[in-house]
């Protein structure tokens, strides 16, 4: 019988209150509501098209900034996650996803390695200074993945291929990166305990 992969998990700083539910065996459900609309469309994304369920509230100082709210919320998800994925017995490990949205085409490489790292590239000059939404700078794109490698232990390349709108690059990026996650989340029957030579991840 496999073991439920939920996890619950709270932050609470003077920059933020974050409260933050999981389940990596759902089938897309969310609720999301950081006070950063615009980041509450990237995990509503996330939570569907890694058929993660997602319970999100948080708030924080973003009268000041954006920053401290994804930033810690990032962290949050990626310790949740970690819990989750426990010993990672018969996950498939690896993903690999291409997503576009409109003109922009994004790439994703996630490996549950328990190994953090960050590999972002090719989003356009000028994007992180651009605001979508009016409250999300497009740098907050890189600090999300930046936050989820390092708490989750994961290890994660980003590429933009091509693109122009701000809104369809950020989106196409937190979608190509859902898409990777689900793949390596998975659990695949042929996988005999964990997937690595070492015998842990």
């Amino acid at each position: 019988m496999t073991t439920a992969r939920i996890a619950r998990r709270t932050r609470s700083t003077s920059e933020s209150t974050v409260e933050l539910e999981l389940n990596l065996d759902g089938t897309g459900k969310s609720s999301i509501s950081t006070s950063v609309p615009f980041f509450d469309h990237m995990l509503t994304a996330f939570a569907k098209h890694s058929l993660t369920d997602l319970t999100v509230t948080a708030t924080g100082d973003t009268h000041i900034d954006a920053h401290h709210t994804v930033e810690d919320i990032s962290i949050v998800l990626g310790h949740a996650i970690r819990e989750a994925l426990g010993d990672k017995s018969g996950i498939s490990r690896y993903g690999d996803a291409l997503v576009p949205l409109d003109e922009a085409l994004a790439q994703a490489v996630v490996d549950i390695s328990g190994r953090p790292y960050l590999v972002h590239e090719g989003e356009p000059a000028g994007f992180e200074q651009h605001l979508i939404g009016g409250h999300f700078t497009g740098s907050l794109v890189r600090h999300t993945f930046e936050a989820l490698a390092f708490n989750a232990g994961l290890t994660v390349h980003v590429r933009v291929l091509s693109g122009r709108d701000p809104h369809h690059i950020a989106e196409a990026e937190y979608k190509a990166f859902a898409r990777a996650f689900r793949q390596a989340k998975a659990l695949d029957p042929l996988v005999d305990g964990v997937p690595s030579t070492k015998g842990a991840l």
